[in-house]
């Protein structure tokens, strides 16, 4: 074992934050076949050899902190299929830990493809940062955006980082880069998913018991071989979900037998990178192919959570809260362990009324705005979509059933509930004559002694014809003012625009005014800030 001379964080009385191991049998039904090849890379040593059996385990440095996090990654898990599957480790990781689900984005921005996926998880960062937009990897930017093991190793060298996979091109790629202390990429496309998943779990116990890792990934292929080849709605596919739970036991249990673990804090991340169709098959825009996942459990972490506003780039700022240190700048995630302060989130939402699209069972809409807003809908004509009747206040799976490929999957920053005024579906039914027109205006913000403040919120706009979008401020029930006006697409984008506050203002409201809107586009707006 390769000793480092760092400080060494003082351990402190256990936290016991994982759950007990509830199945810690061998892998299901598959029989290994021939030896594959397995390539451990090391930034001191890297090295391409063919083994004969197990991986032998790599030389990983002696950790630093009493703080450590294992993120599990199980490639093309639907996490609406656990529950019915013999999964009693993940189960467990649901009841005391935080489960938070979401969709993916969908083209032109990326596929539902895993290159796209794994790339989000690892950067902290959506398909317009890191450029992964399918499995060609063509274009990406892990220059700017790196995974988190490697960001880590940049913000102290000191921690001991390892990962271990069987989907080749994360490593070949660099989605999980050769920074990393220790790298184990294995090639389930060539030698079998079945036969790979069991190498990487052998060799990955055996470092989590008995070497010092500080942060750990282990990723799995095997489940989403078996939803290409059998569907999500298979047996096949849940008895997949009961061989790799068999797996997350068997991690858990290697990280409990550590002999350090009582002075140890452990937090367990598992996560997927894309869903799968009931008939198998993922890189479209059905809500079964972007369905993921964060679940994790660990010090500071809700048990038996499930927050609306969860989504899959929350893993790397999850990592980096959960080790003590200040989420890294440019990420788009931020830590599980927060909690929404945004009004709209907290607002009961109903089923549909006149959408067709959308199954009767989701819940996704509502008109009522959160306490102290409004919408105005005075220059709106009768009729039209109820659901889309002016602002209203809605879902991404919600929103996106009402009409798919029209880059409503695209509000990637838009968290939980947010707020749309979409024209376009309120165009799909007879309405009066006009056009649609409607106003959403905020709860006052107090800015007495202030005189200048910055409103913040992120939007996702599509520009068509003669339709206007703009930002209004008014202080203190005086007249509006336009401090922003779109012309062109803002495809999920963060705003932060200044304001002069007038002297003697003691209350701002901001304004949102859709107009002159027909059939093409939207407007959506989320987490509403004024600082």
């Amino acid at each position: 074992m390769r000793l480092r001379n760092a400080g060494v964080a003082t351990a402190v009385a256990a936290t016991i934050l994982i759950p007990a191991t509830a199945a810690l049998a061998g892998p299901g039904t598959s029989t290994p076949g021939g030896p594959a090849p397995a390539f451990i890379s090391e930034k001191a040593v890297n090295t391409t050899e063919a083994q004969a059996g197990p991986v032998p385990v790599p030389d990983v440095p002696d950790g630093i902190s009493a703080d450590k996090v294992l993120v599990i990654g199980l490639d093309g898990l639907r996490h609406d299929r656990i529950a019915a599957a013999d999964a009693p480790n993940l189960d467990a990781l649901i009841a005391h830990g935080t489960f938070g689900t979401s969709l993916l984005y969908t083209q032109p921005m990326a596929a539902t493809s895993s290159g796209p996926g794994w790339s989000t998880i690892a950067t902290g960062t959506w398909p317009d940062k890191h450029k992964v937009r399918n499995n060609t990897f063509a274009g990406k930017r892990y220059d700017l955006y790196p995974d988190f093991l490697t960001r880590l190793e940049k913000v102290n060298p000191a921690y001991s980082t390892y990962a271990a996979m069987d989907w080749r091109p994360l490593g070949d790629q660099g989605a999980f880069g050769p920074g990393i202390d220790a790298r184990i990429v294995l090639d389930g496309d060539s030698d079998g998913y079945p036969v790979e998943d069991g190498r990487v779990i052998a060799v990955s116990e055996k470092v989590l018991r008995d070497r010092d890792p500080d942060v750990a990934f282990v990723s799995l292929g095997n489940v989403d071989i078996t939803g290409h080849d059998s569907g999500a709605a298979s047996q096949a596919y849940l008895n997949a979900i009961a061989t790799v739970d068999t797996y997350v036991g068997r991690l858990l249990a290697a990280v409990q037998s550590r002999p350090a673990y009582p002075g140890e804090r452990w937090t367990v991340i598992v996560t997927t990178d894309h869903g799968h169709t009931d008939a198998g098959g993922h890189g479209g825009s059905t809500i079964e192919e972007r369905r993921t996942f964060v679940l994790a459990a660990g010090p500071g972490i809700a048990a038996g959570a499930t927050p609306v506003g969860t989504r899959l780039v929350d893993v790397a700022a999850t990592v980096f809260g959960q080790l003590g240190l200040p989420r890294p700048a440019g990420l788009d995630g931020r830590s599980i362990v927060l909690r929404s302060a945004d009004p709209f989130d907290r607002l009961p939402l109903g089923r549909r009324v006149r959408e067709t699209g959308i199954p009767a069972e989701v819940r996704g809409f509502t008109h009522t705005a959160p306490p102290g807003w409004s919408v105005d809908n005075r220059g709106l004509p009768s009729g039209g979509v109820e659901e889309w009747r002016g602002w209203s206040f809605t879902t991404d799976e919600f929103w996106s059933r009402a009409q798919r490929d029209q880059w409503r999957e695209l509000f990637v920053r838009g968290r939980g509930v947010f707020a749309v005024a979409d024209s376009d579906e309120w165009d799909d039914r007879p309405h009066g004559t006009g056009t649609f027109n409607s106003t959403l205006a905020s709860a006052p913000y107090p800015v007495a002694g202030r005189h200048a403040v910055r409103i913040g919120y992120v939007t996702h706009y599509r520009q068509n014809g003669g339709q206007r979008a703009q930002v209004l401020v008014s202080f203190d029930r005086g007249r509006t003012k336009v401090v922003k006006a779109y012309t062109a697409d803002a495809i999920s984008k963060v705003e932060s625009i200044p304001v002069a506050v007038p002297a003697g203002a003691t209350r701002m409201t901001v304004r949102f005014r859709y107009s002159n809107a027909d059939n093409d586009w939207y407007w959506a707006i989320d987490d509403l800030r004024v600082t």
